[in-house]
């Protein structure tokens, strides 16, 4: 019998998306803000995501400790879109939205998506970079892609799996990883710590 697994973010994608192999995670209720996600000097998108992912993996277990509830592993993930090294998190109003949306307007970008798992004692993590490229976008596109409240707690201010696909021409990397949980890269993690991929 498997200890339970819990998932330290409260994003509904992330769940569906762990659901998609066959886990139901127990969601650990939010308190307040899981980290700091403030990018450290000179920290590379890869390093940052990664750290994030580990810190939310180690919140989430003590949180979980807080609660009572049974050991088990804590899952932990952070994603952000990076135009080199800049990097474009969520969006604050409508006006950070539409400026990121026009720097991303006929370019290529990378999202960068860190995953974690700890059992409380040793947290292990691993990353998953996709190429996403955009065809340019009309004034007209960004205005009406703005009404559709999607923008609003997505990195880059957009979602892949919503109706910015309109916008996507191509991607070179993991779907599930762009949309904020790489399945890969999380059954990887997994079998670490002797589970399957799916139950």
């Amino acid at each position: 019998m498997l200890a339970p697994l819990y998932l330290a973010s409260q994003s509904p994608r992330r769940r569906a998306l762990l659901a998609q192999l066959g886990w139901e995670a127990q969601v650990l209720p939010l308190e307040g803000e899981w980290v700091d996600e403030t990018p450290r000097p000179d920290e590379s998108p890869t390093d940052y995501v990664l750290r994030l992912a580990r810190a939310k993996a180690e919140t989430g277990w003590r949180r979980r400790e807080s609660m009572a509830l049974p050991p088990g592993l804590v899952l932990g993930a952070d994603t952000t879109v990076a135009l080199g090294e800049a990097l474009l998190g969520k969006p604050r109003d409508a006006d950070e939205a539409r400026h990121m949306l026009r720097r991303l307007s006929g370019r290529m970008h990378e999202v960068h998506t860190g995953v974690a798992l700890t059992d409380g004692t040793r947290t292990h993590a691993l990353c998953s970079t996709s190429r996403v490229w955009f065809a340019a976008l009309a004034d007209e596109d960004v205005e009406r892609y703005l009404a559709t409240e999607e923008p609003w707690d997505k990195a880059g201010a957009y979602a892949y799996q919503g109706r910015a696909a309109a916008f996507i021409e191509r991607i070179d990397g993991s779907a599930s990883g762009i949309i904020g949980l790489p399945l890969f890269e999380t059954a990887r993690l997994l079998s670490v710590f002797g589970y399957p991929p799916f139950p």
